[in-house]
Order: structure tokens, then C-alpha cells, then sequence
């Protein structure tokens, strides 16, 4: 059983839904990207997305797009990433999914790219613009190296496609909520229960929702009938609004720990 799987089970005993929270590695700086991981992992988080930051994030809107733009201020490589990915291994078995651009993945090399992803100690791999269709080389490799692959749907998405998707992914599912950029809104997509009931006739992995997620109001909501909740853009405010000050583990750490008390399943402990 991978990490990824023990934690929903670990989870589902809990009657808790999995938070998963993303940050950018090198976001502020690479020193500081690290200090927030432990943070995060402290404070509650169950599994974390680690961005690979990448000069075109198409899919993110300016929040995360900024966080990319200041890591790539300072010396980048994916080793770095790699790097930041032993040090957790040192302390935690939290699972850590790379979430990133399918161009910097490919000019490291795939089977490269996934064999030191793996002895690193991450469990997945996220490129939020390789279609299924286009994935098979990636897919090979990740699966040769024992990582999972997670694949994205949308409100778009035709039955085809769920079926596609669910023939090929791993670990879980990522349900973007809305049809647009990554971004903290105030209000929750519709009908995302009813996706949920859609996406589960052709699979049983776990599903998770991010893209618009930010507050504990949403968290809750969303548990009630989703596997994971994902939050990024709200995180990364926080990070951005900190930057200089000695607080801003302390700000990440509380906005955390009240997501996190959100994922209980009808309140119940």
C-alpha cells in the first residue's frame, strides 16, 4: 500500500477527509520553502502539493503565478526540489505529490525525472497540462518507478474523458471545481456533490477537490461528500503578505490547523 493510500484509510477510520495543501518550492526563498513544509505538516496537513514554479503557469491565476516568479528569483533546479523532498523524508511520512509543467519535467527527462522523484521520497507526480491522451510516456515511467499519477477533470469533462482518467490515474482524482485559472473565491462552485456522483461510476479512487478553496466554511462543505480538499492560492496570500516578517510561520500554521478541524465528517469526532 503507498502512502497516499494508507492516508485515506487512516483517514476514513477518522472519519476525516484529507487536507492537501500547496505551496511553490523556492517560495519565498528555498530555506523559507522548507521551514513551511515542517509547518505545514505540523500543523495538520495530510498530504502536500509542492509546485515546481515554471515561467508560463497557464493554469494559475496571479497568485501562484507571483509565487513562481519570486521562486525563479533565486537559483532553481529540480534537485533542489528533490532536496526539499529528503529533508521532509528526515522527519515526516507525509505524502508529497510534485505538481508542475509538463516542460520542465520533460527536459529533465522522464524516466529521470521519476526515478529521483522516487528515491527522493515523493509519491506523485500532478502536470496539470499533459492530457491523458498525450500522457503515455510519463505514465510508464511513474509507474516504473512506483509513483502515482494524478489526473485532473473538469465541469467539461464528458463521460469519455472521466473514463479515460480513471483508466490511468493513481492515488486520486483532482476535481477542479471551477472552468478557469487557479485563485481563493468567496463562494464555492455549484453541484460539485453531483460531479462527485458522476466521476464515481467509473472509478473508486478518492476524490479531491481544489481551485477556488479558502476558507474552513469551504472545507466543510466540500467534506461532506469529497475525499480530499485542496487548498493552494489562499495559502500562498498568507506567504505573500508575510514575506520579511517573523510571523508568518505562526499565520500559515493557524490558517492551517482551522482547515484541518473542518474535515471531519458531520462534525462528528
Amino acid at each position: 500500500m503507498t502512502r497516499i493510500q494508507e492516508t485515506f484509510e487512516h483517514l476514513k477510520r477518522k472519519r476525516q477527509r484529507a487536507l492537501i495543501t500547496y505551496i511553490t518550492a523556492g517560495d519565498p526563498d528555498p530555506d523559507t520553502t522548507g521551514a513551511l513544509l515542517r509547518c505545514l505538516v505540523d500543523s495538520g496537513a495530510d498530504m502536500i502539493e509542492l509546485g515546481i514554479p515554471f515561467s508560463d503557469p497557464m493554469a494559475d491565476g496571479p497568485t501562484i503565478q507571483a509565487a513562481s516568479q519570486r521562486a525563479l528569483q533565486h537559483p532553481f533546479s529540480m534537485d533542489r526540489v528533490f532536496e526539499l523532498v529528503r529533508r521532509m523524508r528526515t522527519y515526516c511520512e507525509t505524502p508529497v505529490i510534485l505538481f508542475g509543467y509538463y516542460n520542465p519535467f520533460l527536459q529533465y527527462g522522464l524516466d529521470r525525472l521519476c526515478k529521483d522523484a522516487q528515491t527522493a521520497g515523493a509519491d506523485a507526480l500532478l502536470v496539470v497540462d499533459l492530457p491523458p491522451e498525450e500522457a503515455g510516456a510519463l505514465h510508464q515511467a511513474a509507474r516504473c518507478h512506483q509513483l502515482d499519477m494524478i489526473f485532473l477533470l473538469a465541469p467539461t469533462s464528458t463521460p469519455a474523458r472521466m473514463k479515460l482518467v480513471a483508466s490511468m490515474a493513481s492515488g486520486f482524482i483532482y476535481y477542479v471545481s471551477v472552468t478557469g485559472v487557479t485563485g481563493a473565491r468567496d463562494r464555492l462552485a455549484e453541484a460539485m456533490d453531483k460531479a462527485c456522483t458522476r466521476i464515481r461510476r467509473y472509478t473508486d479512487l478518492p476524490i479531491g477537490i481544489g481551485f477556488g478553496v479558502s476558507r474552513p466554511e469551504h472545507v466543510r462543505a466540500i467534506a461532506q461528500y469529497a475525499d480530499a480538499v485542496i487548498v493552494g492560492s489562499a495559502l500562498i496570500k498568507i506567504i505573500e503578505s508575510r514575506i520579511g516578517k517573523t510571523d508568518m510561520k505562526n499565520r500559515v500554521a493557524q490558517f492551517v490547523r482551522s482547515l484541518k478541524q473542518a474535515t471531519q465528517i458531520n462534525g462528528t469526532s
